[in-house]
């Protein structure tokens, strides 16, 4: 063999073991260790004490995993992890991921074509909070007032926007301020907004603090406005929040949810899939210990609302 052709073919084989290198982790091993980065959202949220749980559970059940939960700013924020490879699971909401997988509304020529969902989780309901002080008794009576609609660009700030809409009510109506859950609650606490908006597990550590210390309200959803969004907005269901979720709150709300939904990169590969929905589904509850969310996960609504193509391997698993 003459030293060119050997140089060549040395090259060659050194590519391919760095490229081999680098595949290993989303359902690749690394001396029997595959690692999974869990994107969940932020700490006063739901999506948080989930994904944690969901680690523990995965690390537990599947040999050599090493998974780990991190906060993030969630569902956007998760969506343009997976698509960059920088985490490997999140937790989403269906709608938003409708839009990532389609191109649309926020993801208007930036569509994501290489995430796959592992299940639907459970209602993430959207819930307007106002002080029983501020007087506001309707969503609208919200226009001119300061009202937190969640972080900019994010999956809760779309809802509330939507559900504005319906009411006649744009941003030009009222004081708009871009509030994560966490500091709407606080602004919300500390008079410097008249109503947060969140969408969020019910009950929500966040609105759970607060009515710790205030007497709040929510506000509902009328049913013909709920109807229309819809029809608009197909991935919206009426819910239904009970009296009492909230200390000293004692009035049931109709309003509306998306589903919050566990998804993966396409690396996830269809055998890592199946382990992952397998290991989850056999532990609810160590989901349901982690937070009361928890008790709406279920085996057979793990496909209602899948709002994109799943894994081949999860989506076995819930057929089996």
């Amino acid at each position: 063999m003459d030293f060119g052709k050997f140089k060549k073919l040395a090259a060659i084989g050194m590519a391919m073991v760095v490229s081999a290198a680098l595949l290993t982790g989303c359902g690749g091993d690394d001396g029997g260790k595959k690692f999974l980065n869990i994107a969940t959202g932020g700490t006063a949220g739901t999506y948080y004490p989930i994904g944690g749980a969901m680690a523990e559970i995965l690390n537990k059940d599947i040999k050599g995993m090493n998974a780990s939960a991190q906060s993030t700013g969630a569902t956007v924020a998760n969506i343009n992890m997976l698509k960059d490879g920088s985490v490997d699971l999140a937790i989403v909401q269906n709608d938003i991921t409708y839009y990532a997988v389609n191109g649309t509304e926020m993801f208007q020529d930036k569509k994501v074509d290489n995430i796959r969902g592992i299940a639907t989780l459970y209602p993430e309901t959207c819930q307007f909070v106002t002080l029983d002080s501020s007087g506001i008794k309707s969503i609208k009576d919200l226009k001119g007032k300061k009202v937190a609609v969640g972080a900019a660009g994010s999956g809760a700030e779309a809802n509330a926007r939507q559900i504005l809409e319906a009411y006649g009510i744009t941003y030009n109506d009222i004081e708009v301020q871009y509030l994560s859950f966490a500091e709407g609650a606080s602004a919300l606490k500390d008079g410097n907004v008249d109503a947060a908006f969140l969408t969020a597990g019910y009950p929500t550590a966040s609105v759970q603090d607060i009515s710790s210390q205030n007497k709040i309200r929510l506000l509902p959803v009328d049913s013909d406005k709920a109807d229309a969004l819809i029809a608009k907005y197909p991935f919206y269901t009426k819910t239904t929040i009970p009296a009492g979720t909230y200390a000293g709150f004692n009035e049931e709300v109709q309003t509306i949810s998306v589903m919050a939904m566990l998804v993966a990169t396409d690396k996830v590969d269809d055998k890592l899939g199946y382990e992952i929905a397998k290991a989850i589904f056999s532990n609810l509850d160590r989901l349901q210990a982690a937070h009361s969310v928890g008790k709406l996960i279920t085996k057979d609504g793990a496909m209602k609302g899948m709002s994109l193509p799943m894994n081949a391997g999860a989506e076995k698993f819930f057929k089996e």
